[in-house]
Protein backbone atom coordinates (compact mmCIF):
# COMPACT_ATOMS: atom_id res chain seq x y z
CA UNK A 1 0.00 0.00 0.00
CA UNK A 2 2.81 2.39 0.90
CA UNK A 3 4.53 1.56 -2.41
CA UNK A 4 1.35 2.24 -4.42
CA UNK A 5 0.80 5.57 -2.66
CA UNK A 6 4.36 6.66 -3.41
CA UNK A 7 3.97 5.68 -7.06
CA UNK A 8 0.71 7.64 -7.40
CA UNK A 9 2.27 10.78 -5.89
CA UNK A 10 5.24 10.51 -8.26
CA UNK A 11 2.95 10.22 -11.28
CA UNK A 12 0.94 13.27 -10.13
CA UNK A 13 4.08 15.37 -9.75
CA UNK A 14 5.29 14.36 -13.22
CA UNK A 15 1.90 15.25 -14.71
CA UNK A 16 1.95 18.69 -13.04
CA UNK A 17 5.50 19.57 -14.00
CA UNK A 18 5.45 18.27 -17.55
CA UNK A 19 3.09 20.87 -19.10
CA UNK A 20 4.90 23.67 -17.26
CA UNK A 21 8.17 22.66 -18.90
CA UNK A 22 6.48 22.34 -22.26
CA UNK A 23 4.82 25.79 -22.13
CA UNK A 24 6.32 28.46 -24.38
CA UNK A 25 5.12 32.01 -24.89
CA UNK A 26 2.39 32.32 -27.46
CA UNK A 27 3.56 33.81 -30.74
CA UNK A 28 2.67 37.41 -31.36
CA UNK A 29 3.96 40.95 -31.10
CA UNK A 30 6.30 41.74 -28.21
CA UNK A 31 4.89 43.92 -25.42
CA UNK A 32 4.84 47.64 -26.17
CA UNK A 33 7.57 49.65 -24.45
CA UNK A 34 6.57 52.06 -21.70
CA UNK A 35 5.32 55.36 -23.02
CA UNK A 36 7.91 58.09 -22.88
CA UNK A 37 7.29 61.75 -22.12
CA UNK A 38 4.96 63.76 -24.29
CA UNK A 39 6.54 65.28 -27.37
CA UNK A 40 8.49 68.47 -26.68
CA UNK A 41 5.93 70.59 -28.49
CA UNK A 42 4.87 74.15 -27.92
CA UNK A 43 4.29 76.92 -27.56
CA UNK A 44 4.28 77.05 -23.77
CA UNK A 45 2.66 79.92 -21.85
CA UNK A 46 3.67 80.73 -18.29
CA UNK A 47 1.96 83.11 -15.86
CA UNK A 48 3.68 83.95 -12.57
CA UNK A 49 1.94 85.85 -9.77
CA UNK A 50 3.66 87.33 -6.71
CA UNK A 51 3.33 90.10 -4.12
CA UNK A 52 5.91 92.22 -2.32
CA UNK A 53 5.86 94.40 0.77
CA UNK A 54 4.61 98.01 0.51
CA UNK A 55 8.12 99.43 0.75
CA UNK A 56 9.47 97.10 -1.94
CA UNK A 57 7.34 98.05 -4.96
CA UNK A 58 9.84 100.46 -6.50
CA UNK A 59 12.72 98.04 -5.92
CA UNK A 60 10.71 95.26 -7.60
CA UNK A 61 10.07 97.40 -10.67
CA UNK A 62 13.79 98.09 -10.86
CA UNK A 63 14.52 94.36 -10.87
CA UNK A 64 11.80 93.36 -13.32
CA UNK A 65 12.67 95.80 -16.09
CA UNK A 66 16.15 94.41 -16.86
CA UNK A 67 14.91 90.87 -16.26
CA UNK A 68 12.20 91.38 -18.89
CA UNK A 69 14.69 92.80 -21.38
CA UNK A 70 17.10 89.91 -20.84
CA UNK A 71 14.33 87.30 -21.12
CA UNK A 72 13.15 88.65 -24.49
CA UNK A 73 16.67 88.04 -25.83
CA UNK A 74 16.72 84.37 -24.76
CA UNK A 75 16.54 81.65 -27.39
CA UNK A 76 12.99 80.44 -27.79
CA UNK A 77 11.27 83.37 -26.11
CA UNK A 78 8.31 84.65 -28.10
CA UNK A 79 7.04 87.29 -25.67
CA UNK A 80 7.45 88.51 -22.12
CA UNK A 81 5.26 90.94 -20.16
CA UNK A 82 6.10 92.30 -16.72
CA UNK A 83 2.90 93.63 -15.16
CA UNK A 84 2.02 95.71 -12.10
CA UNK A 85 -1.57 95.53 -10.83
CA UNK A 86 -3.59 98.72 -11.18
CA UNK A 87 -4.59 100.07 -7.77
CA UNK A 88 -2.42 97.52 -5.95
CA UNK A 89 1.19 98.37 -6.83
CA UNK A 90 2.61 95.61 -4.61
CA UNK A 91 1.10 92.84 -6.76
CA UNK A 92 2.90 91.79 -9.94
CA UNK A 93 2.65 89.23 -12.70
CA UNK A 94 4.90 87.93 -15.45
CA UNK A 95 3.40 86.51 -18.66
CA UNK A 96 5.68 84.53 -20.95
CA UNK A 97 5.37 82.72 -24.27
CA UNK A 98 8.02 80.15 -25.25
CA UNK A 99 8.62 78.25 -28.45
CA UNK A 100 8.46 74.89 -26.69
CA UNK A 101 8.88 73.13 -23.36
CA UNK A 102 12.66 72.90 -23.68
CA UNK A 103 13.00 76.66 -24.11
CA UNK A 104 10.71 77.33 -21.15
CA UNK A 105 12.66 74.93 -18.93
CA UNK A 106 15.98 76.45 -19.97
CA UNK A 107 14.70 79.76 -18.60
CA UNK A 108 14.18 78.16 -15.18
CA UNK A 109 17.65 79.03 -13.91
CA UNK A 110 17.07 82.73 -14.59
CA UNK A 111 13.72 82.59 -12.78
CA UNK A 112 15.40 80.89 -9.82
CA UNK A 113 18.07 83.60 -9.66
CA UNK A 114 15.42 86.35 -9.71
CA UNK A 115 13.45 84.57 -7.00
CA UNK A 116 16.53 84.34 -4.80
CA UNK A 117 17.28 88.01 -5.36
CA UNK A 118 13.73 89.00 -4.43
CA UNK A 119 13.36 86.71 -1.43
CA UNK A 120 13.66 89.51 1.17
CA UNK A 121 11.00 91.55 -0.68
CA UNK A 122 8.25 88.92 -0.95
CA UNK A 123 4.96 89.12 0.87
CA UNK A 124 3.95 86.10 -1.22
CA UNK A 125 6.48 84.19 -3.40
CA UNK A 126 6.26 83.18 -7.06
CA UNK A 127 3.13 81.21 -7.98
CA UNK A 128 4.04 79.82 -11.41
CA UNK A 129 1.33 78.40 -13.68
CA UNK A 130 2.32 76.64 -16.93
CA UNK A 131 -0.27 76.54 -19.71
CA UNK A 132 -0.97 75.52 -23.26
CA UNK A 133 -2.95 77.58 -25.75
CA UNK A 134 -6.63 76.88 -26.40
CA UNK A 135 -7.51 79.94 -28.44
CA UNK A 136 -4.54 82.15 -29.26
CA UNK A 137 -5.13 84.47 -32.20
CA UNK A 138 -1.86 86.36 -32.38
CA UNK A 139 1.66 85.05 -32.94
CA UNK A 140 2.49 85.50 -29.25
CA UNK A 141 1.25 86.98 -26.02
CA UNK A 142 2.19 90.60 -25.78
CA UNK A 143 2.78 91.09 -29.50
CA UNK A 144 0.74 94.28 -29.27
CA UNK A 145 2.59 95.61 -26.24
CA UNK A 146 3.58 99.24 -26.57
CA UNK A 147 3.59 102.61 -24.91
CA UNK A 148 0.46 104.44 -23.85
CA UNK A 149 -2.42 103.78 -21.51
CA UNK A 150 -3.02 100.16 -22.42
CA UNK A 151 -4.74 97.94 -19.89
CA UNK A 152 -3.79 94.29 -19.49
CA UNK A 153 -6.16 91.82 -17.86
CA UNK A 154 -5.35 88.41 -16.36
CA UNK A 155 -8.34 86.31 -15.39
CA UNK A 156 -8.26 82.93 -13.68
CA UNK A 157 -11.36 80.95 -14.68
CA UNK A 158 -11.87 77.93 -12.41
CA UNK A 159 -14.86 75.65 -13.06
CA UNK A 160 -16.03 72.27 -11.80
CA UNK A 161 -14.52 69.45 -13.92
CA UNK A 162 -17.94 68.40 -15.19
CA UNK A 163 -18.39 71.84 -16.76
CA UNK A 164 -14.94 72.07 -18.36
CA UNK A 165 -15.92 71.32 -21.96
CA UNK A 166 -18.93 73.64 -21.84
CA UNK A 167 -16.75 76.39 -20.40
CA UNK A 168 -14.13 75.95 -23.11
CA UNK A 169 -16.80 76.40 -25.77
CA UNK A 170 -18.08 79.52 -24.00
CA UNK A 171 -14.58 80.96 -23.69
CA UNK A 172 -13.78 80.40 -27.35
CA UNK A 173 -17.01 82.19 -28.30
CA UNK A 174 -16.14 85.05 -25.93
CA UNK A 175 -12.63 85.35 -27.37
CA UNK A 176 -13.90 85.46 -30.94
CA UNK A 177 -16.45 88.16 -30.14
CA UNK A 178 -14.04 90.19 -27.98
CA UNK A 179 -11.34 90.31 -30.67
CA UNK A 180 -13.82 92.14 -32.89
CA UNK A 181 -14.21 94.99 -30.40
CA UNK A 182 -12.61 98.23 -31.54
CA UNK A 183 -10.40 98.61 -28.48
CA UNK A 184 -9.13 95.05 -28.22
CA UNK A 185 -5.45 94.33 -28.83
CA UNK A 186 -5.20 90.79 -27.48
CA UNK A 187 -7.56 88.11 -26.17
CA UNK A 188 -6.07 84.66 -25.55
CA UNK A 189 -7.56 81.61 -23.82
CA UNK A 190 -5.13 79.21 -22.13
CA UNK A 191 -5.42 75.91 -20.25
CA UNK A 192 -3.31 75.10 -17.21
CA UNK A 193 -1.15 71.99 -17.40
CA UNK A 194 -2.40 69.27 -15.05
CA UNK A 195 -5.59 71.20 -14.22
CA UNK A 196 -7.69 71.17 -17.35
CA UNK A 197 -10.57 72.96 -15.61
CA UNK A 198 -8.34 76.01 -14.89
CA UNK A 199 -8.57 78.32 -17.89
CA UNK A 200 -6.61 81.61 -17.76
CA UNK A 201 -7.49 84.57 -19.97
CA UNK A 202 -4.90 87.10 -21.15
CA UNK A 203 -6.26 90.37 -22.56
CA UNK A 204 -4.88 93.70 -23.73
CA UNK A 205 -7.03 96.79 -24.33
CA UNK A 206 -6.25 100.12 -25.94
CA UNK A 207 -7.16 102.01 -22.76
CA UNK A 208 -9.34 101.85 -19.66
CA UNK A 209 -12.47 103.00 -21.48
CA UNK A 210 -12.11 100.18 -24.03
CA UNK A 211 -11.76 97.63 -21.23
CA UNK A 212 -14.80 99.06 -19.42
CA UNK A 213 -16.84 98.88 -22.62
CA UNK A 214 -15.87 95.23 -22.97
CA UNK A 215 -17.07 94.44 -19.45
CA UNK A 216 -20.54 95.74 -20.29
CA UNK A 217 -20.69 94.35 -23.84
CA UNK A 218 -23.61 92.05 -24.49
CA UNK A 219 -21.41 89.04 -25.31
CA UNK A 220 -19.40 89.53 -22.10
CA UNK A 221 -22.47 89.82 -19.90
CA UNK A 222 -24.02 86.78 -21.56
CA UNK A 223 -20.86 84.76 -21.00
CA UNK A 224 -20.68 85.72 -17.32
CA UNK A 225 -24.30 84.74 -16.75
CA UNK A 226 -23.73 81.30 -18.29
CA UNK A 227 -20.47 80.80 -16.40
CA UNK A 228 -21.80 81.42 -12.88
CA UNK A 229 -23.40 77.96 -12.38
CA UNK A 230 -20.24 76.27 -13.70
CA UNK A 231 -17.74 78.10 -11.47
CA UNK A 232 -15.71 76.24 -8.89
CA UNK A 233 -14.20 79.49 -7.58
CA UNK A 234 -14.87 83.20 -7.89
CA UNK A 235 -14.06 84.84 -11.22
CA UNK A 236 -10.59 86.25 -10.50
CA UNK A 237 -10.02 89.20 -12.85
CA UNK A 238 -7.05 91.56 -12.33
CA UNK A 239 -6.09 94.69 -14.27
CA UNK A 240 -2.46 95.67 -14.89
CA UNK A 241 -0.14 98.20 -16.41
CA UNK A 242 2.90 96.90 -18.29
CA UNK A 243 6.33 97.90 -17.04
CA UNK A 244 8.30 99.71 -19.76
Amino acid sequence: MRYRLTLVLALVLVAMSGPARAQTPAPGNPPSPALGPAPNAGPVYTITYFEVGPAAAARTVGLLRPFAAATRREDGNQAFLALEEIGRPTRFAMVEAWRDKAAAEAHGAAVGALRDQMQPLFASPFDIRTNSGLSVAGPAIGAEAGAGKRVYVLTHVDVFPAGKDQTIDLLKQLAEASRKEAGNLLFDVLQQDGRANHLPLVEAWRDASAQTAHVMAEHTRGFRAKLVPLQGALYDERLYNALR
